[in-house]
């Protein structure tokens, strides 16, 4: 029955549709995949898909000269004259030849350079002459596995056994879309989807985008990971060496020149391949390029492929990329994967101008049910046919989703994984009712161990209530979180309601309420597992507590795109805590300080009074030039990097235990990347605040600094913390202003030095600076690397620190072990 559907999905795409269709193959019979075929001065074409078929979309019978174009063969015209469809033309290509002799040069000299040399003196101007224009686009994207264990680390991979074969292997993921374009140089782009597939999934969506293929050698860099150079960049020679591997004529009698492509660094981020280049117009003919995962410092990927081809127009004598592929291929932990993804671009128009407000920061957007086509559609519109691997998944996973989304189904699926078992009472357990969308989960209290002073042992858990709209990408979720501490004999108990209303302004509310055990800093500079393995072992209790009573609720929402709104409201009552215990796990003289952030030999006098305070917050995010996708369950935001990210905020405490308690309080904000091409990232953290009114207040509501005493980090970037200054010290109720910088050099430097490019680590420089009244400026100085690790697991970062506070200088070693956010 199977093999029935698939021979009647591979067959009926010819039935209802006029086409030239048939098979590429080469001189010995096999086929040839991605040949970029197109009616000859047309921006009508196709390419053949991996196992060589081809499907033309000609819909009038007449004369038409067919044009087949692969890189490495021969260009091959064919004249027809098609009086009814589907009309069948299978071609064979021959291997091109390259004749050394047609450029003539000094036998001493190097003809790839001159000709690379002429590229780039021309690269802006054949960019120019495609500035502008509209066209179709269609995209498939495919994602495959290889020989994947039934479990890793103790966990079972069982969730992909019914989509694999028995080597267990198979497609993970298959998405196709349809949609038109508008594009102006440099960025300027819209797209509107008017179809879109994925395998197994009617109600998806897939994010295939033509700004997503946009790969353009004409510029300086590719967007790949970190920037790749081109091989016409202005500052190629740096990277690359050429070697010329000849040229041939083209169907149109062009000489096309083949320069081989050669990274002079391989740490570097150079690509290594063939490029083709047209002679006397310098234009590109095509692209062969490889570049591996460590040169773009994406440590999933082992090596990944491009492949370009461009056509030429008689009509207005343009080269045009009208055929795209991209192949991957990565792996981690056993797992392999494999990944392709094919662009076809066709029907060009080039006018002379687009009307205002054609492009707005809408980019992308959906027809209605652009989802929801059907087979005799897709059959219609599909520029690249199914290969039978890809038409056999379409079928089994369609069936697989009818089977899926029934309510048997769904109930045996969840009678197996919500059986209970002895150790979900450490790990945490969960209950689903798929069909209803509903989940009930346990946190366990495996990751909720901790230790500090005032609690001594304590344990972390929580339970929680969840029902999602899987439509509309909404959810509404109540809870509950306890903490009992051994030493202080005491449990916390906190509940919490969230509702996400809608994915387009993504309109939140949270109203939560109960007991807590707060750090001083709101920010917990001190994670609960560092601050653990530091009190237990080395008696540096640095974690300092205080007891919040509390009821809160929060609301926020993006008002317009790129500017969202955050509002909150607190009553609290605040108290001190104390030390309960002094022991630890490893013994010494020294002693624990006292749980008074501002005096460590204070166990005994409060140094604050119990009060109760409410506390409104009314802050703004403003994205600046932000753009976004919409789709029919909601809106997507796309960051725009050339622009910061501002925050302002003002904060009023009001009805205290004490008038003396009350505070108004002012802060912003401003974050910024600048990208610097292939020559790092530069990122800048601005931040100022002040209070008013606020010569008593509680020192919870003091700004407090991230600092660090551990000598161990958690962030990716530290951009907002300091390395050595520690978490109370510096705490103010006046004024400040704080400046974090950071430099990384992407390889940029390091790639150049003997030895150390072997560790293919990106170099990092940093400066923090922290300015308060009365006293001269806090600065701190850093250089580091950064994506150390072994193999593919690139979590840890390692820098030399030096700070400088009222004269005095100190120095540390700081460890940044990124994992460990994902622990807490």
């Amino acid at each position: 029955m199977k093999n029935l559907l698939v021979a009647v999905l591979l067959l009926t795409s010819g039935i209802f549709f006029g086409q030239i269709k048939g098979k590429v193959t080469q001189s010995n019979g096999q086929p040839l995949p991605f040949v970029n075929i197109i009616i000859e001065n047309t921006y009508i074409g196709t390419s053949s898909n991996a196992d060589g078929d081809y499907e033309l979309p000609v819909t009038e019978t007449g004369k038409y000269t067919i044009v087949f174009q692969y890189l490495g063969y021969k260009s091959k015209k064919v004249p027809v004259t098609t009086t009814s469809f589907p009309f069948s033309l299978n071609v064979r290509l021959e291997e091109e030849q390259y004749d050394l002799s047609e450029v003539v040069i000094n036998p001493s000299a190097n003809p790839a350079i001159e000709i690379i040399k002429s590229a780039i003196a021309s690269r802006k101007e054949n960019s120019e002459k495609t500035q502008r224009f509209t066209a179709d686009f269609y995209s498939r994207g495919m994602f495959k596995v290889k020989n994947v264990p039934k479990s890793i680390l103790g966990q079972k991979l069982d969730m992909f056994d019914e989509v694999l074969d028995s080597t267990r292997s198979g497609i993970l993921y298959l998405s196709e879309t349809i949609s038109k374009i508008k594009f102006q140089h440099p960025d300027e782009m819209t797209e509107t989807i008017i179809a879109s597939k994925v395998s197994g999934d009617d109600r998806g969506f897939s994010f295939n985008s033509a700004a997503s293929a946009n790969f353009d050698f004409y510029e300086n860099t590719i967007a790949f990971g970190i920037p790749a150079i081109s091989p016409i960049a202005n500052n190629a020679f740096n990277y690359y060496k050429y070697e010329y591997g000849g040229s041939f004529f083209d169907e149109n009698d062009q000489q096309i020149h083949k320069i081989e492509v050669i990274a002079r660094r391989t740490e570097e981020p150079a690509m290594q391949g063939y490029i083709y280049i047209v002679d006397n117009s310098w234009a590109l003919y095509g692209v062969d390029l490889v570049v591996r995962g460590s040169q773009i410092q994406v440590a999933a990927i082992d090596e990944l492929r491009i492949v370009q081809n461009f056509n030429y127009n008689k009509g207005n004598k343009l080269w045009v990329k009208n055929a795209q592929t991209l192949d991957f291929m990565a792996g981690i932990f056993q797992i392999k994967f494999s990944g392709r993804f094919t662009y076809v671009y066709s029907n060009f128009e080039f006018p002379e101008s687009f009307e205002k407000k054609t492009f707005t920061k809408e980019v992308l957007n959906f027809d209605t049910n652009a989802n929801k086509k059907d087979d005799e559609f897709w059959n219609s519109v599909r520029p690249v046919p199914l290969t039978e691997e890809e038409a056999t998944d379409y079928v089994v996973k369609d069936e697989l989703q009818t089977k899926r989304e029934s309510q048997a189904y769904l109930d045996s699926v969840d009678h197996k994984n919500n059986k209970f078992k002895i150790f979900d009472i450490v790990t945490g357990y969960s209950h689903r009712n798929s069909f209803k969308n509903n989940t009930y989960k346990y946190d366990g209290i495996l990751l909720g161990i901790g230790f500090n002073t005032v609690q001594g042992y304590n344990l972390s858990s929580g339970v929680s209530f969840t029902h999602r709209n899987p439509d509309e990408l909404t959810y509404t979720t109540i809870g509950a979180k306890i903490n009992y501490g051994l030493a202080e004999d005491r449990l916390r108990v906190n509940g919490y309601a969230k509702r996400l209303f809608n994915n387009t302004s993504k309109r939140t509310i949270i109203v939560s309420g109960g007991n807590s055990i707060e750090q001083f800093n709101p920010n917990d500079p001190i994670s609960r597992i560092l601050n653990s393995i530091a009190t237990s072992f080395f008696k540096n209790n640095y974690m300092k507590l205080y007891d919040k009573t509390y009821g809160k609720i929060e609301y926020s929402e993006e008002v317009v795109n790129g500017i969202k709104l955050d509002v909150s409201g607190e009553y609290s009552r605040r108290q001190q805590l104390f030390n309960n215990t002094s022991k630890s796990i490893v013994r010494n003289k020294q002693g624990f300080t006292s749980n008074d952030p501002l005096n460590p030999l204070n166990f005994t006098v409060p140094f604050f009074e119990p009060h109760q305070l409410a506390v409104a917050v009314l802050g703004a995010t403003f994205r600046f030039g932000q753009q976004y996708w919409t789709r029919p369950d909601g809106k997507f935001n796309i960051p725009n990097d050339n622009f910061p990210v501002l925050y302002v905020g003002y904060k009023k405490g009001f009805a205290g235990t004490e008038k003396k308690y009350e505070f108004d309080y002012v802060q912003a904000n401003i974050v910024y990347d600048l990208k610097l091409g292939n020559k790092g990232l530069l990122g800048t953290a601005l931040k100022a605040g002040k209070f008013f009114n606020s010569d008593e207040i509680s020192f919870v509501d003091y700004k407090h600094f991230n600092g660090n005493q551990t000598h161990v980090a958690q962030a990716d970037r530290y951009l907002n913390v300091f390395n050595l200054l520690p978490y109370y010290e510096s705490s103010t109720n006046d004024q400040f202003v704080e400046l974090h910088t950071e430099y990384s050099d992407n390889g940029f430097i390091i790639n150049k030095i003997p030895l150390l490019n072997k560790l293919e680590a990106p170099l990092v420089f940093g400066f923090h600076s922290l300015i308060l009244p009365s006293q001269k400026p806090y600065l701190e100085y850093s250089v580091g690397l950064d994506k150390l690790g072994f193999g593919k697991f690139k979590i840890f970062r390692l820098d030399y620190v030096r700070s400088y506070k009222d004269g005095n200088s100190a120095d540390g070693i700081v460890l940044g072990i990124k994992i460990l956010n994902m622990l807490e």
